[in-house]
């Protein structure tokens, strides 16, 4: 496990981590995207994850950022 990927784990286990609920009309389903440490990094990157559900035909995609932990599952 690398540095960066075990400090998000700790972070996570703490309740400091970053998350982007994702929700989807059609489909009906939310993605937990995360964890990050911080929010500006979870920005970053969500675009990127929302492009990807995008081009994979997924409507109305809303998100919430949210700092806290979360277990499995991540897809719902």
């Amino acid at each position: 496990m690398g540095a960066i990927r075990g400090l998000r784990s700790f972070g996570n286990k703490l309740g400091l981590a970053w998350w982007a609920k994702v929700e989807t009309s059609a489909p009906n389903v939310t993605y937990w995207f995360g964890p990050f440490l911080t929010r500006r990094s979870l920005k970053l990157n969500l675009s990127n994850f929302v492009e990807d559900l995008t081009f994979e035909g997924s409507d109305s995609i809303k998100h919430t950022l949210v700092r806290g932990r979360r277990g499995e599952p991540l897809t719902i």
